[in-house]
């Protein structure tokens, strides 16, 4: 992701100093978004010419000053330089008027509350900023994409939009997935993510959206933080850092959801790995055992089961919300390209490399 780098991937030169970082680092292959920012449109045609695989974008504010969050003026700008460069925009779609009236009205209860936290986070917010996508998605034929939905509330209106047919897909998180806001106890700020993890019968709806296609893919949203910043120990929700580190376990937590409710191994290697190919236009290339393919693996027994353990995270900061849970689906060994890079617990020396989309001419 473009952002929580110095500098962010707003500019070809920042794409370079983040590929440069890279080199040599990498335990699997990664490809690089570049950034919609206020006033970065000149430079979002260098960023695609460069290989980027496409733009992210924020709608509310990110929560660091090197990216900034965009408007109805901004994408109006931006939208049409996409559309005809054949780019997709991920978005976190979050509208900041809800936001701001729902944090001043959460300004006098108790932040270790997860109530005040979910309050502070409506609904309402993520469907005023589809609902804005989606008309402006009909007017410049920009691809969007929905990243992280967690109010299954959207699903008829991003339903009527691919009926429609246009070009919107989203995905959810294992998060979303697997907790529910009756479950989270107050103070327990390591399950702090924005949007926030919303009730039990949201969370079915998410599933059901999963199941009818109207979700198109489960992506990690992986964002590790110290446990200072996720005020570990603290409790307030309403000044920690709101991310959770879930890519080591993503296959395991959702495969855990999935066969409880009936879902194949095959839809979930739909969800987590054809359609996000196709997002990043890696398809042919990543994302399905076919010839011509890279020979990207996983071998796993989804029978087998593993207890989450903090200290067997491969995370720099070895805490998680997923920590003492109980977990089907072990994974027995990764492949990349063909070579085996990972044992079932050690990973081999870094030999991954950067994607680039093939420039267009």
């Amino acid at each position: 992701m473009p952002l929580n780098s110095i500098p962010a991937t707003t500019t070809r030169a920042g794409l370079e100093a983040k590929r440069e970082a890279a080199e040599g680092k990498l335990s699997v292959d990664v490809g690089f978004w570049g950034g919609v920012v206020p006033g970065n449109t000149g430079e979002l045609r260098a960023l695609w010419e460069a290989g980027v695989l496409g733009f992210k974008c924020f709608m509310a504010p990110s929560g660091v000053p090197e990216f900034g969050h965009v408007g109805e003026a901004e994408l109006r700008e931006a939208m049409p330089v996409l559309a005809e460069l054949g780019a997709p925009l991920l978005v976190h779609a979050e509208a900041p008027g809800p936001l701001e009236r729902a944090t001043a009205d959460v300004a006098t209860l108790d932040p270790r509350r997860y109530a005040t936290y979910l309050r502070s986070r409506p609904g309402a917010a993520e469907i005023e900023a589809i609902e804005l996508l989606v008309r402006l998605c009909r007017e410049y034929g920009t691809r969007i994409h929905v990243v992280h939905l967690a109010t299954a509330q959207a699903v008829p209106l991003l339903r009527r939009a691919r009926d429609e047919g246009l070009p919107v897909t989203v995905e959810t998180c294992p998060h979303y997935l697997h907790f529910a806001a009756e479950e989270i106890a107050d103070g327990a700020t390591e399950l702090k993510c924005a949007p926030p993890i919303r009730r039990l019968a949201n969370r079915e709806g998410l599933w059901n959206a999963l199941r009818d296609g109207v979700i198109d893919l489960v992506a990690s949203d992986h964002s590790p933080a110290p446990p200072e910043m996720k005020q570990v120990g603290g409790g307030d929700f309403l000044r920690a850092w709101g991310g959770i580190p879930s890519l080591q376990l993503t296959l395991s937590v959702v495969w855990r959801g999935a066969r409880a409710r009936g879902y194949t191994a095959a839809q979930v290697a739909e969800w987590m790995c054809a359609a996000p190919a196709r997002l990043a236009g890696l398809q042919g290339r990543k994302g399905a055992i076919a010839p011509g393919a890279d020979a990207d693996l996983v071998a796993w027994d989804p029978g087998a089961e593993l207890t989450v353990e903090p200290h067997l995270l491969h995370q720099r900061h070895q805490f998680s919300p997923y920590a003492g849970l109980r977990l089907p689906g072990v994974v027995l060994g990764t492949w990349l390209r063909g070579e085996r890079i990972h044992d079932g617990a050690a990973l081999s020396p870094p030999s991954g490399r950067t994607l680039q989309r093939t420039p267009t001419a």
